[in-house]
């Protein structure tokens, strides 16, 4: 089973997925750390002080880790720009925007790359475009301590 967990910024994804791969015996795929090993990014974006990922590199490279690992969570802002057809399901995190705010602050994020992402969480970005693509989705609430076993039961 692959599942992807996607969602603005801060809004729990690594949490999340590091506990439900932990609880399902799955393998937890950290994909910032897969775009630094493998230099997969276009350039350097000088307004919002971050590289540009080439998502067509990325979506490569995780879909050689999906056929390595049958049992994957796959962890990014990005996952859902995975082609469907890999994908058994999308969560897509969300979070209140007071919390939110408090957790871009606390990553020490520009005042403008906090309103870009306030906005992303407010116009559901990830969810919206996660729906585009046809995945199947769950949208969970990370605002407070997610139940786990509830939510696996969901999953299964």
């Amino acid at each position: 089973m692959i599942i992807i967990i996607s969602g603005t910024p801060c809004t729990g994804k690594t949490t999340l997925s590091r506990r439900i791969a932990k609880k399902l015996g799955f393998k937890h795929l950290d994909v910032s750390k897969l775009i630094k090993a493998n230099k997969i990014t276009e350039r350097y974006d000088n307004k919002r002080k971050c590289y540009v990922v080439d998502v067509k590199k990325l979506n490569k490279l995780l879909i050689e880790k999906i056929k390595e690992y049958p049992n994957l969570v796959i962890d990014s802002h990005l996952s859902h720009y995975l082609p469907k057809k890999y994908v058994d399901l999308c969560i897509i995190t969300k979070c209140d925007l007071k919390i939110l705010e408090k957790r871009l602050k606390k990553s020490k994020y520009s005042k403008n790359k906090i309103r870009e992402n306030l906005d992303c969480e407010i116009f559901d970005i990830c969810l919206n475009e996660a729906k585009e693509l046809g995945h199947k989705i769950l949208v969970v609430d990370t605002t407070k301590r997610v139940d786990i076993n509830k939510l696996i039961e969901k999953i299964s």
